[in-house]
């Protein structure tokens, strides 16, 4: 059984989008990681993609200088982002599916189709002592690949189920909601520690977070967004009242 907090970690990434989009240093995705650990995050999460697009290598060093608390690298199945992990050695890395062409990651990574080729990538990150995470969909058929892979980490997509309720679609979110329920169960009967992230706002999180199956939550672009309105320190405060409000 997970334990009874339920953690939160604050992705920083679109604090470097920001930043890339003008040039130069400004606004420091450093400091963004530093604010959100002292505003109660119980992890930072940064994705350093093949095309730079937000996070730099550079950033990678910095962040794990400035924080006490982990680091969840986001990584996509390359060589040379083995090579980075191997390098840095965060406390977790988590495989992603990545597209070029992408705005942010879609859907999940494709575990069943590619088990040999992940099984012996994720290796060297284990024995390195890194806490390994899969992200996927919310499928009885990935969820199962990951267990036997030795991945003991998934975390389930939660975009689509966001989607849905943005759009209004409320019966196919809360089938989408089912699954994610049916996922979370699955992969604690198999041993699996369950996170779940993307997309997640004040209005959706609460549903995930009631799951007592779920150990921890990745929550990024709208705490990035919220917190140009009401500063980063305010909005993770009221997110993490929302979790534990619907964790108790």
């Amino acid at each position: 059984m997970t334990e009874r907090k339920l953690r939160l970690g604050v992705n920083i990434d679109h604090v470097a989008t920001l930043r890339n989009a003008r040039g130069g240093a400004l606004p420091d995705p450093v400091r963004a990681a530093v604010m959100a650990q002292q505003a109660g995050a119980d992890g930072i999460t940064a994705h350093l993609r093949e095309d730079r697009r937000h996070i730099r290598d550079a950033d990678i060093d910095a962040i794990m200088d400035a924080i006490s608390i982990p680091l969840n690298f986001e990584m996509a199945a390359t060589d040379e982002m083995q090579r980075i992990a191997l390098a840095h050695r965060p406390h977790a890395a988590c495989i992603v599916p990545e597209r070029r062409e992408e705005r942010t990651t879609e859907g999940g990574l494709e575990v069943a189709a590619d088990q040999n080729r992940l099984a012996d990538f994720i290796a060297p990150l284990r024995d390195a002592g890194m806490r390994v995470s899969l992200f996927i969909a919310s499928d009885p058929a990935q969820i199962e690949a990951a267990h036997r892979i030795g991945a003991p980490v998934i975390e389930l997509h939660t975009g689509a189920y966001c989607d849905f309720h943005a759009e209004g679609d409320m019966a196919a979110r809360d089938a989408e909601l089912a699954r994610l329920v049916d996922g979370a169960k699955q992969a604690a009967d198999l041993g699996l520690e369950v996170h779940m992230g993307h997309g997640l706002t004040y209005d959706t999180v609460a549903p995930v977070a009631a799951l007592p199956e779920v150990a921890e939550l990745n929550i990024g672009h709208f705490l990035i967004g919220e917190a140009v309105f009401v500063g980063l320190p305010a909005a993770i405060a009221q997110m993490r009242a929302a979790m534990d409000a619907a964790r108790a």
